[in-house]
């Protein structure tokens, strides 16, 4: 008996292990399905068939997927061969934007290229295209990052060329998440303090200008910081929002039962769908898809413990922020934490472009962990050091 026990004793024990990648995915996936569900609730303000933006959406969630899927099985030190043509093309595409007749315009933006009611927004690929041509050339150039000329202006120049043509449709907002990530991944890269700081206020600087030499951004700013005194006027979106949160409470209303963006909350099925979720679902919805987007970004980092060299690591972690900080903008801007600007929550929002984006930076990521190799996040580690060590 006793050598019985002995022997059962010694066999190994099964341990379950989390992949980083597939998390990231099944967030993906979660926040992709929820903004599936609220997306027909959201609409129903619209006039036309409120179907209409729910097929599309679905459309777009199913080549985002194939996207998702083609660019996980890509070799990325193959196409890194290409990554001045991409990057390239995606400024030529950002200046055809500009041409009048070529470019598509709503509201006074010309951010758009296509055909009648196929259109692509050609700023959310750049995004990509920045971070891909960035990551490149940091890691061409990784032992001269800490001179100013080559290892700071030049790649610096590769920012600006692509914040500055996404000025000018005007997007300021995401004209602002460019710059904030390409010099994050500056950062991250070993530029030097003494660079970095300098370019944080110069930039600043230009945005806190560029805002005054537009009246119409210029009174949404100063609205802004009177919610209350303006919500007829500048801050309507902003307090329609914050009624549908206050609406909704801890239990929500019930799916399909919110009344803001039936009546009062413009653009809700966009910019603005988190509220929706907020007055529909109520509190545990909304801080559960803030705990999924921080998951994806824990999760990111844990992944990029195991990146091979420079490149790879710039790369993935472009994409990861281009999902996180776009988030906590909308987040912020939907909970009045940030003034009033429009963009899409990823995953969430209907759009077809940032969903396809959303489909690739996944993709890459995936990729990424196919490559690299699993990364084992025990399920038995206690605290976040045994995670981290």
């Amino acid at each position: 008996m006793s050598s019985t026990r002995d022997s059962s004793a010694e066999k190994p024990r099964v341990r379950f292990t989390l992949n980083p990648g597939t998390i990231i995915a099944v967030c993906a996936f979660s926040l992709t399905i929820l903004g599936l569900t609220i997306l027909f609730s959201a609409s129903a303000s619209l006039k036309q068939d409120p179907y209409s933006y729910l097929s599309k959406q679905i459309v777009g969630a199913v080549v985002a997927a194939g996207l998702c899927f083609v660019t996980s099985r890509l070799n990325l030190d193959y196409l890194r061969r290409y990554a001045w043509v991409v990057g390239g093309i995606s400024l030529v595409l950002l200046a055809l934007v500009l041409i009048p007749h070529v470019g598509i315009a709503v509201k006074g933006s010309k951010r758009w290229l296509g055909y009648g009611a196929a259109r692509l927004q050609v700023s959310e690929f750049a995004k990509l295209a920045m971070v891909f041509c960035l990551a490149h050339y940091l890691a061409l150039n990784q032992t001269r990052i800490g001179e100013l000329k080559r290892g700071y202006l030049y790649p610096l120049g590769i920012i600006g060329a692509f914040a500055a043509l996404v000025m000018r449709e005007p997007d300021l907002g995401t004209a602002a998440l460019m710059v904030a990530v390409g010099v994050m991944l500056l950062f991250l890269a070993g530029a030097k303090w003494r660079y970095v700081l300098p370019t944080i206020a110069s930039v600043g600087l230009i945005f806190a200008m560029t805002v005054m030499l537009m009246p119409n951004r210029l009174r949404r700013f100063t609205a802004f910081l009177d919610v209350e005194g303006n919500k007829q006027g500048g801050t309507y979106q902003l307090y329609q929002s914050l009624a549908a949160f206050a609406a909704g409470g801890v239990d929500g209303a019930g799916l399909g039962q919110g009344r803001q963006q039936i009546n009062f909350l413009p653009e809700a099925h966009t910019d603005f769908i988190f509220a929706v979720v907020g007055e529909e679902l109520g509190l545990w919805f909304t801080l559960g898809v803030v705990a999924l987007f921080a998951i994806i970004f824990v999760a990111g980092l844990l992944h990029l413990r195991r990146a091979p060299n420079l490149f790879q690591f710039l790369l993935v972690t472009g994409c990861l922020l281009l999902i996180c900080l776009q988030a906590i903008i909308n987040l912020g801007v939907v909970t009045g934490v940030f003034p009033t600007k429009g963009m899409s929550l990823p995953f969430i929002s209907a759009g077809l472009s940032n969903l396809l984006l959303m489909g690739l930076l996944v993709g890459i990521i995936l990729n990424t962990q196919r490559t690299w190799g699993r990364v084992a996040i025990p399920r038995q580690a206690r605290s976040l050091e045994e995670v981290l060590a």
